[in-house]
Parts: structure tokens; C-alpha cells; sequence
């Protein structure tokens, strides 16, 4: 049992911890103390129902589609790719004096970006259902799966809100809108990586 939990928490939470689309918005949101509680509780919510679903059936699910891994793969990359247009286009852009003033996204805005960068982005489903799923078919009897799956869910929830209440310690460092242009950029150039690594991997 031991071993499952630590199994879980840890492969969840080294998944979780690299910088995606879902981690840079709660990153932002943080900087900015903007809807931080109900930002990160959606995002460890939606990442529990679908470790769910990768643990109690990744292994039934790929041996009727499988396909899925590829087309996640693929789907993935384009939404990372796009993610990280709309990063690049914002440093460009500039404009930062809502950033400056301390004002994020108004509530239901915010739900409606957080929602597409985890239910609208393959890439999520692809570590959640698809690595951690095929990460806990090593473990037989029901009762280490669900061990496994909920030593899993807790590494979210606590990457969520330890991401998303300690942004606001780099708060003091975000006064420019230099800093705010080299955080999207890095952003940018970070989730454009990522996509290439997935094509890579095809």
C-alpha cells in the first residue's frame, strides 16, 4: 500500500509539476490574488475525476481505441502550439496596466479560460488518463489502485494551491510590464518546447 501511494503522489505530482497551460493561468491568476481558492480547486477537481478514469480503465480503454494515444499526442501539440501563440502575441502586444493595477480576470472569465486550458487541451488528458492510468496498471488488487489513485489526486490538489497562493510571494517582482512580457515569453517558449517534444515522440 505504501509503495502504491507513494507511486501515485509521486508520478502525479512530477506530471503536474512541469509548466503547462493550466499551471501558467494559475501562476498568473496567483500574481495577481485574482479567484485563486476556486481556480485551483476546479483544476484539482477535474484533475481527480480524470485520474479516476485513468486508473479504474486506461488499460480497457486503449484495447478499443488504440488510436488514442496518438491522437492525443498530435491534438496536444496543437493546443500547446496555440496556447503559446496567444503568449507570444500578448508580449508583443503589451499592454499590461490591468496586470500593473493588480486586476485579473473578472470570475466567470477566469472559469471559462481555466476550464479550456484543462477540458479543451489533449495534453491534460494525455497525463492524467494516459500516463498515470497506464502508470497504475502495475498495481493488481483494487485496494493499491485505489490507494495509488487517491495518493494521486492529492499531489494535485496540493501543486494547485501551493502554486496558486505562493505566486503572490513573487508578486514584488512582477511592477513592470518588462517582467510581465519576459513571463509571457518564457511561457511561450516553454509550451511551444513542450509541443515539439510531443511530435517528437510520434
Amino acid at each position: 500500500m505504501i509503495t502504491a501511494a507513494v507511486t501515485g503522489f509521486f508520478t502525479a505530482f512530477s506530471l503536474i509539476l512541469a509548466i503547462g497551460a493550466q499551471n501558467s493561468f494559475i501562476l498568473r491568476q496567483g500574481l495577481l490574488k485574482s479567484h485563486v481558492f476556486a481556480l485551483c480547486l476546479f483544476c484539482a477537481l477535474s484533475d481527480t475525476l480524470l485520474i479516476t478514469l485513468g486508473v479504474a480503465g486506461f488499460d480497457q480503454l486503449i484495447d478499443v481505441i488504440p488510436w488514442l494515444p496518438f491522437a492525443l499526442t498530435v491534438f496536444g501539440a496543437i493546443f500547446l502550439f496555440f496556447y503559446g501563440a496567444t503568449r507570444f502575441y500578448a508580449a508583443f502586444k503589451g499592454g499590461y496596466e490591468m496586470e500593473l493595477k493588480g486586476k485579473g480576470l473578472d470570475f466567470w472569465p477566469a472559469i471559462a479560460v481555466v476550464f479550456a486550458c484543462t477540458w479543451l487541451n489533449p495534453h491534460v488528458y494525455l497525463d492524467t488518463v494516459g500516463l498515470i492510468g497506464a502508470v497504475s496498471t502495475q498495481f493488481q488488487l483494487q485496494q493499491e489502485k485505489l490507494v495509488f489513485g487517491i495518493a494521486a489526486a492529492s499531489a494535485s490538489f496540493t501543486f494547485f494551491f501551493a502554486l496558486g497562493y505562493g505566486a503572490r510571494f513573487l508578486a514584488p517582482l512582477m511592477q513592470t510590464a518588462r517582467t510581465w512580457r519576459i513571463l509571457d515569453l518564457g511561457i511561450g517558449a516553454v509550451m511551444w518546447f513542450i509541443a515539439s517534444g510531443l511530435l517528437l515522440s510520434l
